[in-house]
């Protein structure tokens, strides 16, 4: 038998030269959105020899047809691996992320209408009003940001294609975080003058976090200032990846007409009204020296990573376009190769190829490992297959409230999900009949009879929360979950009236199953609700959508900061709890000392923590008796005691972390002694030696990306500095400037409208969570004061 190798060279002799005969005499091809198959020799051959050959595609021109086979640029198939049957090698699951306003949602509009799911394209801000499919809330489209990932499924030549559309702003990052869980692979967009900023960066670490193959997709080639191979350092220097460019432009700027396919040496043009006409000719001669140049770097980027194409490079050989796109796959796969793709999606300029990328250089559902926990076996590790036979195993990913009830999107790892079928849900042991399933088109829903391994789908009518793990009757295991980031702001929020309260409350439980992020709290001393989540605008829009969608009118309240508490030196407790009223009292003593933990120790716990929703705060219970001072049964009242304890910190009443409880002695009674007077002992301890432990108050402090002209730099520094905040570094990019600081988050309140009116509206502004960090004396003494009068008011 022949090897998979042989079989596509031998097709890519016996078409190769009709192929060549038909690019010198007809150049430029109409390029439809639907695809037919075609069978050439080479599937000819691999039928023979039992392997697997190469398909081709029809192209159409006005008056002849053309079979384009898998060497041409255009028809990037990879080769397709023996997998389980029903399983489609072909298929893909991917995301399209990147920072906020670098095009997301105006290439996966293009991608959508060469795919044929839509028959018109509508801009992000469109004069016609009706916006991109992808953005179907109307509060999305007025703002013109995405603000939930909505899911999409498309046909791409022979590959089924679901396409998760992300939104870029740091508030919603919870979005892409669950997005990237259940995805194979990615697509990084960065715009090609804004290049790699913070929320690239962000969403660079979800993809190492998820380990997700990605392309790079240097969009906006248009743009004036466009400079896609500074960006392509960027992402060198900044996101420490080993990427090459597979695409080099033709012109830039206002002269940007398509690109040269490195890998296949071949130039691609795009025309017509969307960009739907391809032109498929030679290099043009004056970019020769550069293609040349920029296809050495490709190969040995590539060759670096991989052994095969890198025994071509060492005996100085040119490889094949099969050999290399080959390498270029499995070094994607393997996460040690990122290929940069170029052009420009609102010019209509290469996202066909970057499709034909999709297919070729990101994983099928098969080729990547998923590993689920055996809740049976000690949460032993269990490798998932994409049998379609075998036992279900899904993942509760996304909840949308939708038109019919509670919409769940579920990832299929495993088995087949068939309409009417019975599933637990392994986190409850509830089981439930599926009673409706559907396939996603944004807002749009499609009908679907049963879904397996490697699919998104989306169930009505069951009861479950973000992260739960459905399986088959017997199955008992459980997918891991994704990492949660903790809230940074909270408001204080109330209906305007008591025939609104109903609706307020369905409202903020709907929201916090929808939002992991999002929490809501009753303030035990001032008896109001208190909502926490990523930024001013997050809780913005969730007030929005109360007034909207629930008719339910809110008064707001302050902007609350999450700030916490923290001891920075060690201090002894010895407390006695005894209280005697007739009967058994309540007896016990507590013996030991409370210090800070160190910064390594600090580190380790966080990465401990990742991925799960802890409350603790890093708050360490260690049990130091030695012999039976304290019964043995009474030591867990003691570690609930002090963790209850430290949720309120005596500075200002937020929870306090990074410190250590050593329980080195006490003393209990007979008879009087209890769960519950060991835990009253604990927490009085914990508020007797706080003060001597000399507490702090840290407060949150924000990474900050400002962008704006040149012009308004000093101004804009200079008010950075008067909110307190540190500058890290400032960059000329063309015309504009950007600022990279650090500001306390209680300062950033109010600076979007300030920012406007210093740069004319010109400049823009990202934050992400930094970290906690001291406050001065001076503002602990200001918030100490206020937090006691608060307390004297409550009382």
């Amino acid at each position: 038998a022949m090897s998979a190798r042989a079989v596509s060279r031998a097709a890519g002799r016996l078409v190769a030269a009709s192929v060549e005969v038909a690019w010198t005499n007809q150049r430029t091809y109409l390029f439809t959105r639907w695809s037919v198959g075609f069978h050439t020799a080479a599937e000819t051959i691999a039928k023979t020899t039992q392997n697997v050959g190469a398909s081709s595609v029809f192209l159409r021109t006005r008056s002849t047809v053309h079979p384009l086979n898998t060497s041409s640029p255009l028809r990037h198939f990879a080769a397709a691996a023996t997998v389980s049957d029903g399983i489609d090698p072909l298929a893909r699951n991917i995301g399209i992320s990147a920072h906020i306003d670098s095009g997301k949602t105006t290439l996966t509009e293009r991608i959508l209408f060469y795919t044929g799911r839509i028959s018109e394209i509508h801009e992000v801000r469109g004069r016609d009003g009706v916006g991109a499919k992808m953005d179907s809330m109307e509060l999305e489209r007025e703002k013109g940001i995405t603000i939930q990932s909505a899911a999409t499924y498309c046909k791409w030549k022979d590959s089924n294609v679901n396409i998760i559309d992300t939104p870029g702003h740091v508030d919603f990052t919870i979005e892409v975080e669950r997005a990237l869980r259940v995805l194979d692979g990615a697509v990084l967009v960065l715009c090609s003058v804004g290049g790699v900023q913070s929320q690239s960066i962000t969403v660079d670490r979800q993809m190492r976090r998820y380990q997700v193959p990605r392309l790079c997709f240097i969009n906006k080639c248009d743009r004036t200032g466009a400079d896609p191979f500074r960006v392509l350092q960027q992402v060198r220097d900044k996101l420490k990846l080993n990427a090459a460019a597979v695409h080099y432009p033709i012109g830039l700027e206002d002269q940007h007409d398509g690109v040269v396919c490195l890998v296949t040496h071949k130039a691609v043009t795009f025309s017509g009204k969307s960009g739907e006409i391809i032109t498929i000719g030679d290099v043009p001669e004056h970019l020769r020296d550069q293609v040349a140049k920029k296809r050495k770097e490709l190969v040995e980027a590539v060759s670096e990573v991989d052994d095969t194409l890198g025994e071509f490079f060492l005996r100085e050989e040119t490889p094949e376009v099969e050999d290399l796109r080959a390498a270029i796959r499995r070094a994607t796969i393997a996460r040690t190769f990122s290929p940069v793709f170029m052009g420009s999606a609102f010019k209509n300029r290469g996202v066909q190829l970057l499709l034909d990328g999709v297919v070729d250089y990101l994983p099928a559902p098969h080729e990547v490992e998923n590993v689920a926990l055996d809740l049976d076996n000690d949460e032993a590790s269990v490798t998932l297959t994409t049998d379609p036979k075998a036992p279900l195993v899904g993942l509760a990913f996304k909840l949308e409230e939708g038109r019919f009830g509670q919409l769940t999107y579920l990832r299929i790892y495993q088995g087949t999900i068939k309409k009417g079928s019975t599933i637990v849900n392994t986190s409850t042991g509830k089981k439930l009949k599926v009673p409706r399933l559907v396939r996603m088109h944004s807002d749009e829903m499609e009908d679907v009879t049963e879904a397996k391994a490697g699919e998104i789908v989306a169930l009505f009518g069951v009861d479950c929360k973000s992260g739960d793990t459905f399986a088959e009757p017997g199955l008992n295991v459980a997918m891991t979950s994704m990492r949660v980031p903790e809230p940074v702001m909270s408001l204080a929020v109330s209906p305007k009236s008591r025939a609104e309260s109903a609706n307020f409350s369905k409202a903020l439980s709907r929201f916090q199953r929808e939002d992991p992020t999002f929490k809501v709290k009753l303030d035990e001393e001032s008896g109001q609700t208190i909502i926490s989540g990523m930024g001013e605008l997050h809780l913005d829009i969730y007030v929005e959508r109360m007034r909207r969608e629930y008719a339910c009118e809110v008064d707001v309240g302050e902007p609350r900061v999450n700030y916490r508490e923290c001891i920075t030196q060690k201090a002894s407790f010895d407390y006695l709890h005894k209280k005697q009223s007739g009967g058994s009292g309540q007896y016990g003593r507590v013996v030991g000392y409370v210090e800070p933990l160190t910064e390594d120790e600090v580190v380790e716990l966080t990465k401990a923590s990742a991925g799960k929703d802890t409350t603790n705060n890093n708050v360490i219970f260690e049990n130091g008796i030695i012999g039976n001072a304290i019964s043995p049964g009474y030591i867990l009242a003691c570690d609930k005691g002090f963790k209850e304890a430290s949720q309120t910190g005596g500075l200002i009443g937020h929870p306090v972390e990074n410190m250590r409880v050593v329980l080195t002695d006490g003393a209990s009674h007979a008879v009087d002694s209890s769960e519950m007077a060991f835990k009253l002992a604990a927490l009085s301890a914990f508020r007797q030696v706080y003060e001597k432990a000399k507490p702090k108050i840290l407060e949150p402090v924000m990474r900050v990306e400002i962008t704006v002209p040149s012009e308004f730099q000093g101004t804009v520094i200079g008010n950075v500095n008067r909110r307190k905040g540190t500058i890290l570094d400032s960059n000329a990019e063309g015309d504009d400037v950007v600022v990279q600081c650090i500001v306390p988050l209680k300062n950033m309140f109010g600076y979007s409208t300030e920012l406007r009116s210093m740069t004319q509206g010109k400049g823009e502004f990202t934050m992400e969570y930094s970290s906690h960090q001291p406050v001065t004396q001076d503002v602990q003494a200001e918030l100490t004061a206020e937090y006691g009068k608060t307390r004297k008011q409550a009382e």
